[in-house]
């Protein structure tokens, strides 16, 4: 029996909303490409060093999403925070980059592999929440560190995500919770046999692309403000 591999990309999405994922895997292939906005940003954390040493002037041509002086002083709390305990060279220095693993189950693009311990790290374009990283990208996670053990035959007990342009970066550990959320996205995208419910958090519609095809309404700022 052929096994079918679901994306790290989809298993992320169907955790932030299935029905959406169900739109989004009928799109052409070129069409669920990332815009070119994302490398750019997700070029920026080789760079690190660099950026630190950069004058604010310099910064600010550069796709960073906070005030140059401020970007300079979280990355730098960032990279102290990280070289007390002793993982900020793990970080920057990487066993491998942009590996394509692929486990039991899912596959895709792991941005960072880390040795001693094996970690992956996933490298976002978007804005870390307050405290953590969003549960879709929790779910990424766990699938990138499932894919990296099944590879390598060991036991993967935590990821990272990196928010370059932030300065942000977090550690994921692979708790009892989050792979319970990992299989029910596996098996959520398993059983897309036509659109899934709608969800009832309105307010992951205000920016989803395919809000009219969903046939939900949204409220725009407008409404809100009774104009």
């Amino acid at each position: 029996m052929t096994c079918t591999y679901i994306s790290f990309s989809d298993l992320r999405t169907a955790a932030y909303c299935p029905r959406k994922c169900y739109y989004q895997q009928r799109l052409p292939a070129e069409e669920r490409e990332p815009p070119p906005e994302v490398d750019a940003i997700r070029a920026l954390e080789p760079r690190y060093e660099s950026l630190l040493e950069a004058p604010p002037g310099d910064l600010e041509d550069e796709p960073i999403a906070v005030p140059a002086v401020r970007y300079r002083d979280r990355l730098a709390a960032t990279r102290d925070r990280l070289a007390e305990s002793g993982q900020w060279d793990r970080l920057r220095d990487p066993l491998d980059r942009d590996v394509f693993a692929t486990g039991r189950h899912c596959r895709g693009i792991v941005h960072k592999v880390l040795a001693d311990p094996l970690e992956p790290v996933l490298v976002s374009s978007g804005e870390p929440p307050e405290n953590g990283v969003w549960e879709s990208q929790s779910v990424q996670a766990v699938a990138a560190a499932k894919a990296i053990a099944w590879e390598h035959q060991t036991s993967v007990e935590r990821a990272w995500l990196e928010y370059p342009a932030h300065g942000v970066i977090r550690s994921v550990d692979m708790t009892t919770r989050r792979k319970a959320t990992y299989r029910s996205a596996l098996r959520a995208i398993r059983e897309l046999d036509g659109p899934p419910p709608r969800t009832t958090n309105r307010s992951k519609c205000e920016s989803c692309e395919f809000a009219a095809e969903c046939g939900v309404t949204t409220r725009t700022l407008r409404s809100l403000l009774g104009l």
